[in-house]
């Protein structure tokens, strides 16, 4: 196992927040409400202030020039650890909090591992999550190995706002160019340097020309490309920014499209620049006249949590057992959820508010069970939403005298028609609003409150099996709570029990939690016979029981025992509902916990417009990679939908094995709020913790060519990308924010029309097999990734351009007997291309678009290719092995007069004459029906 030393923030927040936890806005060409936190474990030291200051500084204006003076820095909110010492400069935050931080300054994720990054896992074009760095990349530590720091932010900046991807690419750094020759994976070109293998141990080193691997065609695995120091190329700030003549983005004149770059695979092989110009922002913008103002700085030091509960008793709350629903959850959340140290008071309110108790600090159990006396016994009268939010900023201000970053924790099931009136009071409160609807009637303006705060927005139906409440309570553990204080929910499940009285399961705790384990019991009706064994089979007891609440519940003294943990609850009536939530803490501060988080793409859709779930399994900042996750979603009347989520780059699933989980909803059932749950759990020596570098990083420079000669930087700690550590059985469950969806027809499913395409290929790999060429990618659905597609076109040419921009137009392979998988299954096939006699085609450029049975396309995939020769290496004395040259390759004119169609996987080999040359031009086809051939 891997300990996390001083690694114990609440990172599960910093990972999947929200479908927008970023508070930036864009105005008059500069970004204000910039968050740059710095995490709690690093040792208060007031130079990362002053660097940080620096850095959004120096990067300001480097943005400025490299967007054609179009974007600025304008405002930046440095977080303070509480633990920092006080300073006079310190500001209390308002809205601004861990969870909405665009730039984490925090540990690595592994010792040595320094690499700037941003955490990024949709699709090009879209936002990223936060950028990381770490405080010796702040202090200045690593500038040599990754540039100057403003630099770097302004390349992380890309990434996070606009969507782009690196110009680089560590998997395969080199490539066969069109110039016939060997190229490093760069844009542009233009960036010259030298191919080397250089390594340094002790005081020596090995310098010597790249040896040429006769498998991959390409340099050997050491091999690695050494810029030069001194440059006059401007582009690109994706692939190197670091060196000096660097100050634009690739754009579509220089743009590389032949490198095998993240970029070109994600964004249809169009460059930084496009994409940046396609943005929102972009279109936004324009440029500026003036140079732009240094940012501002706020510097504020996050404080002890002070939070009001606003609990709903209008006559509402008196029906589908709400009332008591709402005290269940409220109770867990006082005794379980709530850190200590936190401040906690409660508010009730019908037609009218009353206080019912003022902020009281929580030490122990005993202002935890005088806040429990206060919960509301009887519902009756009309609701008064903004009379409750009143009385709550009553009892903060009588505290703090300011309610400057305190929360609200708001529940209610009513409509209320003046409550939107209250929602700019809300807004300028600086307090954060966390919503919870419950029910199908709660009125909008609660979803509105929690949106311009800042706070989460919950939705629980009133099918008391689905345990929503008491997620949505269990979901409001602090912002900036350290993660050992954090309670983490295990398991979160309920039954509805007609013939038999039996509801039995288990519970794993895995050695990460165990600490204040808590198990919660719920019915309907009657207590039910309860019984709990330990890993060893001895039996736990006694529960406290709450007849009057239909609750029971017990607390495992000190670290509970890792294993699995059986239960067994037996209802005395039929029918009857009952629940049972499971919750610990961090068992040991020095190790962090496995954490599971999920959102949705978006806070509100509108049909025929598909919605993605994501969840993010994680230890820290690294993925767990093969866990069984499921997504549980709930519509306002109750309707369940599960969907099982994959982390295989397909579909909605952007990246493959970066822990983030992924999936397109679709069925939708009706209009209105829908709650999110997911489970993950993972089996013994099924689910491994991967130590492979992220993705969208700033590159590594191994070091720089400096009169001929290179000048090495550090290495790096020596970790294979393809390290995996295998993991302990665990389970963990969450909840994510409501959504809502309109324009759903009021119709079942199965009469809908088919308005769903497949979802894009964006796996497509092409490898050459002799004269053959082997395809696989990952089958898309005939909704998106669900079902089994039609059929698939499959068309090449001999440029990258012309199949992007006119795909019908280009040559069309014959896959009659190319059966599709159902969707997610690895597809492969294999063709050989017939003649290539065009002069100028250096390779076969091949893509796919997938065709559903209502004819529906799905866009054209990402662009495999493939070289038609041997590429020319650099001059090797060491090189023993003799290639063809260029001019000699056999495989540069392909004459074939019988075309051989193979399918992978079956016996079935199609031949036919050819009576005609097939060539792949790059010139332009004339008009008229599309030709096939292949």
């Amino acid at each position: 196992m891997f300990f996390f030393r001083n690694f114990t923030f609440l990172l599960a927040l910093y990972l999947l927040q929200g479908s927008n936890t970023s508070l930036v806005r864009l105005n008059n060409s500069g970004y204000e409400d910039i968050i740059i936190a710095i995490h709690p474990g690093v040792p208060e030291d007031e130079k990362l202030i002053e660097q940080i200051k620096d850095m959004v500084t120096t990067a300001s204006t480097y943005l400025f020039e490299a967007t054609q003076k179009r974007f600025f820095f304008k405002t930046v909110s440095i977080l303070i650890p509480e633990n920092w010492k006080e300073n006079p400069q310190y500001k209390k935050p308002r809205t601004e909090s861990y969870v909405h931080a665009d730039v984490l300054v925090a540990p690595p994720a592994l010792p040595g591992r320094d690499e700037p990054y941003t955490r990024h896992f949709t699709g090009c074009g879209e936002k990223g999550e936060f950028i990381h760095f770490t405080p010796d990349v702040v202090l200045g530590k690593k500038q040599n190995e990754y540039g100057p720091l403003g630099r770097v932010l302004v390349h992380e900046w890309a990434h996070l706002r606009w969507g782009v991807f690196d110009e680089y690419n560590e998997d395969e750094p080199f490539y066969s160019s069109s110039s016939r020759k060997i190229e490093a994976t760069r844009c542009s070109t233009g960036i010259s340097g030298i191919n080397r293998v250089h390594k340094c141990q002790g005081g020596s080193c090995v310098n010597r020309t790249c040896r040429f691997d006769s498998k991959t065609k390409l340099y050997e695995k050491d091999c690695q490309f050494f810029p030069e120091k001194f440059q006059t190329e401007k582009a690109s700030i994706m692939y190197m920014q670091s060196i000096d003549s660097v100050t634009e983005f690739c754009n579509e004149k220089n743009h590389n499209r032949e490198a095998p770059s993240l970029q070109n695979k994600k964004c249809e092989s169009r460059s930084t620049w496009e994409v940046i110009s396609s943005s929102e922002d972009f279109n936004h913008t324009v440029p500026m006249e003036a140079p732009p103002p240094s940012p501002v700085f706020s510097l504020l030091k996050i404080s002890q949590r002070i939070v009001c509960l606003v609990l709903d008793k209008s006559g509402s709350m008196d029906g589908f057992n709400r009332l008591n629903r709402m005290n269940q959850a409220a109770k867990h959340f006082l005794l379980q959820t709530v850190e200590n140290g936190s401040w906690v008071g409660m508010v009730h309110f019908d037609g009218s508010a009353s206080i019912k108790s003022k902020l009281i600090q929580i030490i122990s159990s005993s202002e935890r069970s005088q806040l429990l006396q206060q919960l509301p016994t009887a519902a009756s009268g009309g609701t008064s939403i903004c009379s409750g939010i009143r009385a709550a900023f009553q009892v903060i201000r009588e505290l703090t005298r300011e309610t400057d970053g305190s929360e609200i924790v708001l529940l209610t099931d009513g409509e209320d028609k003046t409550a939107g009136s209250c929602v700019e009071e809300v807004k300028q409160s600086g307090a954060i609003i966390h919503s919870i609807a419950l029910g199908p009637s709660a009125d909008p303006a609660v979803g509105e409150m929690s949106n311009v705060t800042g706070g989460q927005y919950q939705y629980a139906s009133d099918e008391a099996q689905s345990n929503g409440l008491i997620n949505a309570f269990g979901a409001l553990a602090s912002a900036n709570a350290d993660l050992s204080q954090q309670s983490l929910q295990l398991e979160s499940t309920g039954l509805t029990l007609d013939n038999n009285p039996w509801m039995n399961g288990t519970v794993i705790i895995d050695s990460t939690v165990g600490k204040d384990t808590f198990f919660l019991i719920t019915w309907d009706k009657q207590p039910p016979s309860i019984s709990l064994w330990d890993p060893n089979g001895v039996t736990m007891e006694p529960f406290t029981v709450e007849s009057h609440s239909k609750m029971a519940y017990l607390s495992v003294p000190g670290t509970a025992m890792v294993g699995t943990w059986t239960y067994s609850l037996q209802a005395k009536v039929q029918p009857e509902t009952l629940t049972i939530t499971v919750t610990a803490r961090a068992a040991n501060s020095s190790v962090t916990p496995i954490t599971v988080s999920t959102k949705m793409n978006k806070d509100t859709n509108s049909y025929p417009s598909p919605m993605a779930v994501y969840a993010e399994v994680r230890q820290g900042y690294l993925p767990i990679l093969g866990a069984r996750v499921t997504a549980l979603i709930e519509s306002q009347t109750g309707k369940m939908q599960e969907l099982e989520l994959l982390d295989n780059g397909a579909g909605a699933d952007s990246l493959k094995n970066d822990g983030v989980y992924s999936k397109y909803f679709t069925t939708y059932t009706e209009n209105g709020r829908y709650s999110l749950k997911v489970r993950a759990h993972g089996g013994t020596n099924a689910v491994t913790r991967s130590l492979k570098r992220p993705l969208n990083r700033a590159v590594y420079i191994p070091g720089w060519v400096v009169d001929g000669k290179i000048e090495g930087n550090p290495p790096r700690p020596e970790i294979n990308d393809d390290t995996q550590t295998s993991l302990e059985n665990f389970s963990r469950t969450a909840s994510g924010s409501a959504f809502v969806l309109s324009n759903v027809p009021n119709l079942p499913i199965s009469s809908w029309p088919d308005l769903f395409p497949p979802s894009q290929i964006t796996d497509l790999d092409a490898r050459a097999d002799g004269e053959q060429i082997n395809l696989t990618w990952t089958a898309p659905g005939d909704d998106f990734d669900v079902g089994k597609v039609q059929q698939y076109v499959i068309r090449v040419s001999g440029s990258i351009l012309d199949l992007r921009d006119n795909f019908d137009g280009a040559f069309q392979v014959n896959t009659t007997d190319l059966l599709p998988n159902e969707a997610n299954s690895k597809e492969t096939f294999a063709f050989k291309p017939g003649n290539i006699s065009e002069e100028n085609a250096t390779h076969i450029y091949i893509a796919i678009q997938s065709v559903d049975n209502s004819n529906l396309t799905s866009k054209v995939s990402n662009i495999a290719q493939v070289a038609l020769f041997i590429p020319e290496a650099d001059p090797s004395p060491d090189d023993n092995h003799q290639k063809p040259s260029p001019g000699k390759n056999p495989n540069r004119a392909i004459k074939i007069g019988i075309l051989v169609l193979i399918v992978v996987g079956s016996f079935v080999v199609l031949s036919a004459l050819v009576s005609t040359t097939v060539c792949i031009c790059k010139k332009k086809r004339s008009a008229g029906r599309p030709r096939t051939g292949f």
